[in-house]
């Protein structure tokens, strides 16, 4: 028998998964006319509409479920830092091309297998995003996956940006296969996804895209968390400044 659920547990499982995408999509749109071809412009821009879109299922989802009345641009764009609850990955900044590239991928491949998962939740809502995301995300895995190897195979220049921002970027790939309670609640109510299992399929995707791009795996060590309890990198604080202006600036606006 499955485990009972408040609907207030729903809701914070469906914002946690929201934080991740609009935040990612937001990173993914400071390359606005800024991607190294036109083309790419354009390719950046659909990805982080994708991410917009499922964050506003998550975030209007949420609002009903809590009953207090907050839309999907008051969970966006008025909480407190310590309030999102997205994964450090996502977070982190745009230091060059190599960086954009490889944070999209190592969150490509554990976001394919984590919405697969989700679409067989007993949680309706919840399975129908997952079945739809998991449409758009396996793109974003085939578009991120050939960057990675264009660069990483390419030139001397590429091939050392792109190892250094693995390197770097490697430290917050842990807290992505981390449960915690609140992960341990919705599995146990069949809602949920377990986030250790997908680990197998993410290092099978992860080790075959480095070793084409002739690219060094980094060992794996010491990881950083916190993203999940709101503790954040010193970029988030500069990443909402810019998110939430308008919000903040004009309060309750409309278009």
């Amino acid at each position: 028998m499955s485990a009972v659920i408040d609907k207030a547990d729903i809701a914070s499982y469906a914002i946690r998964w929201g934080d991740d995408a609009l935040i990612l999509s937001h990173r993914l749109a400071e390359w606005c006319a800024d991607a190294p071809e036109l083309e790419e412009d354009m390719a950046l821009m659909n990805l982080a509409l994708d991410l917009v879109g499922q964050a506003r299922t998550l975030y209007t989802y949420a609002g009903e479920l809590e009953g207090r009345g907050r839309d999907e641009d008051a969970i966006a764009f008025t909480r407190e830092e310590r309030e999102y609850k997205n994964a450090l990955l996502v977070e982190q900044p745009n230091e060059d091309f190599a960086y954009a590239v490889t944070r999209q991928f190592l969150y490509d491949a554990f976001s394919l297998p984590f919405y697969q998962a989700l679409a067989s939740s007993k949680d309706a809502t919840l399975a129908a995003l997952g079945e739809k995301a998991a449409k758009e995300v396996r793109y974003h895995v085939k578009h991120s996956a050939d960057w990675v190897v264009r660069l990483g195979d390419g030139t001397d220049e590429s091939h050392r940006r792109m190892q250094t921002a693995i390197d770097e970027l490697w430290t917050y790939t842990g807290e992505l296969f981390v449960n915690d309670d609140l992960d341990r609640r919705m599995i146990a109510a069949g809602i949920g996804v377990d986030l250790t299992a997908l680990k197998d399929s993410w290092n099978e995707t992860v080790n075959a895209v480095l070793k084409e791009a002739t690219l060094v795996r980094p060992a794996d060590g010491w990881m950083a968390t916190g993203g999940r309890e709101g503790r954040h990198s010193e970029y988030m604080g500069y990443l909402l400044a810019d998110l939430q202006y308008m919000q903040r600036a004009y309060p309750n606006m409309k278009w």
